[in-house]
């Protein structure tokens, strides 16, 4: 039986420009386009990719107030939701009893008091929609945004380029977000993104977003930009994909999200496997995320062994591929605590073979997040 795909409001424009299209997370989307990937990756480090990101899941979360849909939120969510200030981001994590992550996630509370703005991954959105409903307190309610579209503007010409539709954007710091017209549009538009370069989401009318993108494709600095380059130029960046690098099997001490809980939560204790979390963070865990440099050409890609020089299996590759910037093979994975250390040597069994990496530091690349003044 053919599995019937969903389609974004991008998805004949998509077509039109000869993308070539892949099934990804229940959705028909592009994966690279005439130009390829690589093209694709550098024009998006040096100037501006502009990327439909419309499968995601977007939402409201609506209370009476503030104080009451971030206590909402934070009991089934590591991170600080209380003290964001409005037009603040934070980039959180579904957690299950046992510490594992559920999902990754952005939550961003909007000036209008009692509502924060989630944007779920596209694979996890029913599953988290579910679960958010199915604990929430009497007074707060979810509302899905299923009449939006969402696209991303990465690269250092990205401000640059939106400015010309939307001046105010020029003033919005990394991981805020403000309600903005752009080239009339009323839009959601935050200084956020996936790529390690300077950029913004922006949640559009899905009625309105075709006429936009091309408005924005009209600008020299503009490329389409597929699922293939958005792999490569997060894998650079040193970003967790869920599902490969993050799943419920995972804690955020593993994958070294530990960040991302803050000191009051830490204190509290009082969210989803808050009792393993912290002893984690006290006593250690037996194994760590790592970025991992292969000698060589020869990409190791997702499921490759990693063995110590015995041939002792110490992990595995999480995410792999070749790394554009960089000009040759990178990845990440996971290794036994005591090779996790940057610069340890390892092996890397592809078809059977060792071959010979070691534990590099991430991001591969520098970021470069917009902060202002």
């Amino acid at each position: 039986m053919t599995e019937t795909l969903k389609t974004t409001p991008l998805h004949a424009l998509h077509v039109e420009l000869g993308a070539k299209m892949v099934p990804f997370a229940g959705y028909d989307m592009p994966v690279q386009y005439p130009t390829g990937v690589l093209t694709e990756h550098l024009h998006t480090r040096e100037a501006a990719g502009l990327f439909d990101v419309s499968h995601m899941g977007q939402a409201f979360l609506k209370g009476p107030d503030h104080a009451t849909v971030a206590a909402a939120l934070e009991a089934l969510v590591p991170g600080d939701i209380r003290d964001l200030v409005p037009g603040a981001m934070r980039y959180t994590l579904f957690l299950n009893d046992k510490g594992g992550i559920r999902d990754d996630f952005m939550a961003t509370r909007m000036k209008e008091d009692g509502v924060l703005y989630l944007v779920v991954n596209a694979a996890c959105k029913d599953a988290d929609f579910a679960h958010l409903e199915a604990n929430l307190p009497a007074g707060v309610t979810l509302e899905r945004l299923e009449t939006r579209g969402l696209i991303a503007l990465q690269g250092p010409k990205a401000a640059e380029v939106l400015a010309r539709f939307a001046p105010d954007t020029t003033t919005l710091g990394f991981m805020t977000c403000a309600e903005i017209n752009v080239a009339g549009v009323p839009c959601l538009v935050s200084r956020s993104g996936y790529t390690g370069e300077d950029g913004f989401e922006i949640s559009v009318p899905a009625a309105e977003i075709v006429s936009l993108v091309k408005k924005l494709f009209a600008e020299a600095e503009v490329k389409p930009i597929g699922l293939g380059a958005r792999d490569s130029l997060r894998l650079e960046a040193g970003l967790c994909l869920y599902g490969h690098d993050i799943d419920e099997e995972t804690t955020p001490v593993e994958a070294g999200l530990t960040w991302t809980i803050g000191k009051r939560r830490r204190e509290e204790a009082n969210f989803p496997g808050a009792k393993i979390i912290l002893d984690q963070i006290a006593n250690g865990v037996t194994r760590k995320r790592v970025g991992i440099l292969p000698e060589g050409k020869a990409p190791a890609r997702e499921g490759t062994e990693i063995t110590d020089a015995s041939g002792r299996k110490i992990g595995v590759v999480t995410s792999g591929g070749y790394g554009p910037t960089i000009g040759g093979p990178i990845a990440m994975g996971y290794v036994e605590t005591p090779f996790a250390k940057v610069d340890t040597a390892i092996d890397l069994m592809v078809r059977g073979k060792g071959r010979p990496a070691k534990v590099a530091p991430m991001p591969f690349v520098t970021k470069r997040f917009h902060k202002p003044g």
